[in-house]
């Protein structure tokens, strides 16, 4: 995955109803590790990393960099937004445009976390990149995954088989009302 291109980084803390989603801080890494090293959030997405291996190679501030942001609950990472330019050597329909990927402690999973946080980043994103088409990959296996998808508005491109498992890749567009008089 690539940077986003010209977005000025880091951006304002994006705050919602319950959430604020800001720049990874120290603070943060023990969550990392507990996020990387999870079974239950790597189900689909290849395994756990192993957790000794996390706090030897973990930098201080994890996840630095354009397009991570941290998912705070009441002062606590509970999750992280990824949104990355996916490469040109993907699959054609994802090429180029911004991927949208997140993990979310389990402790988090079925409050409607996930969906808040991926909306507030949608719109974010849409202010800083207007009319930018955004991309997400799930396997096909995590409904939980693929019913997000929808209710962010993601619409099927694509599928393919990866990783030993189906895929499936959304898209999702920006949506205008016209507000011209006619």
């Amino acid at each position: 995955m690539t940077e986003l291109g010209p977005v000025a980084w880091p951006p304002a803390p994006i705050r919602t109803e319950r959430l604020v989603l800001r720049e990874a801080q120290a603070r943060d890494r023990a969550a990392f590790i507990e996020l990387l090293a999870s079974p239950e959030v790597h189900t689909y997405l290849g395994g756990p990393r192993p957790r000794e291996e996390l706090e030897r190679v973990m930098p201080e501030v994890p996840e630095r960099w354009p397009g991570s942001f941290v998912v705070d609950l009441d002062g606590a990472m509970i999750g992280q937004i990824l949104l990355r330019r996916a490469p040109e050597s993907r699959r054609s329909a994802a090429a180029g445009k911004v991927d949208l990927g997140y993990l979310f402690l389990p402790r988090a999973w079925g409050i409607g976390y996930a969906s808040e946080a991926c909306a507030a980043a949608l719109d974010w994103i849409e202010g800083v990149l207007p009319g930018e088409p955004v991309v997400l990959t799930t396997q096909t296996a995590n409904v939980d995954s693929m019913r997000l998808a929808a209710k962010l508005g993601f619409t099927e491109v694509e599928r393919c088989r990866a990783w030993d498992a189906e895929q499936w890749l959304g898209q999702w567009s920006p949506v205008y009302s016209a507000t011209e008089p006619e």
